[in-house]
């Protein structure tokens, strides 16, 4: 197939009756998944979430979708429906309702609980629409029909967008439990009933389109997680994610059978169990959790402490252990911490690096790989194949995935008996129109990365990134230089400054032995030109690091006149 979307133009004007689908975020990556419908002027949005940085964007805190393809027609969203609370699906809706704070968000009890509490960190006081698997709600043109999914949070749902142009479903993130903790099965009779009556383009998870066969049931950790409070001697901290509220149950559960208190360490995991158990979705026995400061006065063996900081995060509780620096806990030899997550692509280094930090200081680690201690929440090739034969699309369009996940999730398609053409593959900002029931890719909008770094929404640009990586990997020269511009000399000897090179403060001295010489040659072969200077003293310098530590560092001139 080659390289996809390269000669794609902008899109034509949405034609009378089609039905426009445009990916913001989530095609060709894992995160910031969100998609825009348009249906006779007005829009629909299906999540919202924000990435999360790799090693090439240092001081990034988040990525989010980039609003500026739609920013002009705030005004003619609808509705923003968020099928479950991950991040990666509503952790960009505060920068979203910050352009616009009346948009209505629409999404299931639990969704919708963590989203109000996100909101109130950024002081906005959200419309709140909530749904339950089998209801509908009518946006605008768009009518919903909601429907259960199994997912690793509760209340998952996907939808089913009804318009004249068509029906359109996104079944969200989900997986196909058979032996759920909640007792909610992804509803396939729903996804027959719509199968039957026409699903013209289905939006399917592809994040498992990899993995052969079906997945493990969530319960089968319940055993593996019951023989380590078994054989832990000491203390235990179970780390995962602050919104695993099933994962959270088991080990709560395993605690009471193994007489021990529990305490939550980090704030999101703190934040998002108290609103799981306010909603009764997280069953905590009078007398089990108890405050840190008390489980740090308790013996160890009495004790077990669930942490986030699953995925490696340096600035998380468990990062902040395995580096010694956690102002409450201190890990001990002997100590048994399970990471029970999976590892979310890109963070294999950060997780490694606090196993072997946690190691170190002589603690037990149990991760996926030496137990069953987690089971991922998407749906492997099986479980896509099972949906695609009974929801039988006329078209499909994998989501929620980088390259090699979509295009498997094509080849599945094609096991199934779907023709190639019925496949849209599309990636960030291509547009795809349902028309007379057919889709296709009709253009593309330009997308880009928008930073959040600090308090700055997209201040930070590529060319930004490009010095901080230059700074960090070949380190900076400054040198600054004084002139008296009508004479032409030298007034002072010039001022270097070097970060990354060397602890040698002489290591520069030939340096600018050579920019001082050509300095005064410039000076006095022609007439005072104070960028010129800076060019010469750029190209002098450069030379001389690239020759003596093959390296390109930045080079920051200065020329002060007096």
């Amino acid at each position: 197939m080659g390289q996809p979307h390269l000669d794609l133009e902008a899109p034509p004007p949405l034609p009378p009756g089609a039905l426009r689908v445009m990916a913001l975020g989530g095609l060709g990556e894992i995160g910031r998944n969100m998609a825009v419908l348009e249906f006779d002027g007005q829009l629909l949005v299906i999540d919202c979430g924000v990435l999360f940085p790799e090693a090439e964007q240092p001081g990034v805190d988040l990525i989010l979708p980039d609003f500026g393809v739609i920013e002009h027609r705030l005004d003619d969203v609808v509705a923003v429906v968020l099928t479950h609370g991950h991040e990666d699906h509503i952790g960009a809706v505060p920068y979203l309702l910050r352009m616009r704070p009346d948009i209505p968000l629409v999404g299931s009890r639990f969704t919708l609980a963590l989203v109000r509490a996100k909101l109130r960190e950024h002081r906005i006081d959200p419309v709140l629409v909530e749904v339950a698997a089998g209801d509908d709600h009518v946006a605008g043109e768009f009518h919903c029909e909601f429907i259960c999914v199994n997912h690793s949070i509760p209340d998952a749902l996907a939808v089913a967008v009804h318009t004249p142009a068509g029906v359109l479903v996104h079944t969200g993130d989900f997986k196909m439990d058979q032996l759920p903790l909640d007792g909610r099965l992804t509803d396939l009779g729903t996804f027959a009933r719509l199968g039957a009556e026409g699903i013209d383009l289905l939006l399917s998870d592809s994040t498992n389109a990899e993995v052969p066969g079906f997945v493990t049931p969530e319960r089968s950790i319940g055993p593996v997680l019951d023989d380590v409070f078994e054989h832990a001697a000491q203390r235990l901290i179970v780390s995962s994610f602050a919104s695993h509220v099933h994962r959270i149950q088991q080990v709560l559960d395993c605690a009471v059978r193994h007489d021990r208190k529990v305490a939550l360490v980090g704030r999101s995991m703190v934040r998002n169990m108290g609103v799981a158990a306010d909603l009764g979705l997280l069953r905590v026995p009078a007398g089990l959790m108890v405050r840190l400061d008390d489980a740090m006065t308790m013996p160890p063996e009495q004790v077990v402490l669930i942490s986030t900081g699953s995925q490696g995060e340096p600035l998380s509780a468990l990062g902040r252990m395995a580096r010694g620096d956690h102002h409450h806990v201190t890990i001990e030899a002997g100590d048994t911490i399970v990471l029970a997550s999976s590892l979310v692509p890109g963070n294999e280094t950060a997780v490694y690096k606090v196993i072997n930090g946690l190691a170190r200081l002589g603690a037990t680690v149990v991760h996926k790989e030496t137990a069953r201690v987690h089971v991922s929440g998407h749906a492997p090739a099986g479980e896509l194949r099972t949906l695609l034969n009974v929801a039988k699309p006329r078209y499909l369009m994998p989501v929620h995935g980088e390259w090699r996940h979509l295009r498997a999730h094509a080849a599945l398609a094609e096991q199934t008996g779907m023709t190639a053409d019925r496949v849209v593959l599309a990636e960030d900002g291509v547009v795809v129109d349902l028309l007379d029931g057919k889709a296709s890719i009709v253009g593309s909008v330009p997308i880009g990365n928008v930073y959040v770094d600090g308090l700055a929404v997209g201040d930070v640009g590529e060319e930004s990134l490009q010095d901080r990586r230059i700074l960090g990997d070949e380190g900076f020269v400054a040198l600054t230089v004084v002139v008296e511009p009508s004479t032409g000399t030298i007034v002072r000897p010039v001022h270097l400054t070097a970060r990354g090179f060397s602890d040698d403060p002489a290591a520069f001295a030939p340096a600018l032995a050579l920019v001082e010489d050509e300095l005064r040659r410039q000076l006095s072969t022609g007439p005072y030109d104070a960028h010129r200077l800076s060019q010469v003293i750029r190209r002098t310098v450069g030379k001389w690091v690239s020759d003596t530590y093959r390296r390109r560092p930045m080079i920051i001139p200065t020329v002060l006149e007096v």
